[in-house]
């Protein structure tokens, strides 16, 4: 969508999944690499925020903190 949407979301529209949090041991975009592997969630979320694209991270943040917040 040439770069209008983030691949990295706060929160998955469907509950469909097909990889388990746990098997999730690196992830990789062009801006940087997440090792995800012994991060807890506030730590995964914080490393693929860290590799987002740049002009997405305020919002995922922002996101992801209200998230918790309501958590």
């Amino acid at each position: 969508r040439g770069g209008s949407v983030s691949r990295i979301v706060v929160q998955l529209a469907s509950p469909t999944v097909t990889l388990s949090r746990a098997e999730a041991g690196y992830v990789v975009t062009e801006y940087g690499v997440a090792e995800l592997a012994t991060a807890d969630i506030d730590e995964r979320a914080e490393r693929l925020i860290a590799i987002a694209a740049p002009a997405f991270r305020d919002d995922l943040a922002n996101r992801w903190a209200k998230l918790r917040a309501s958590l």
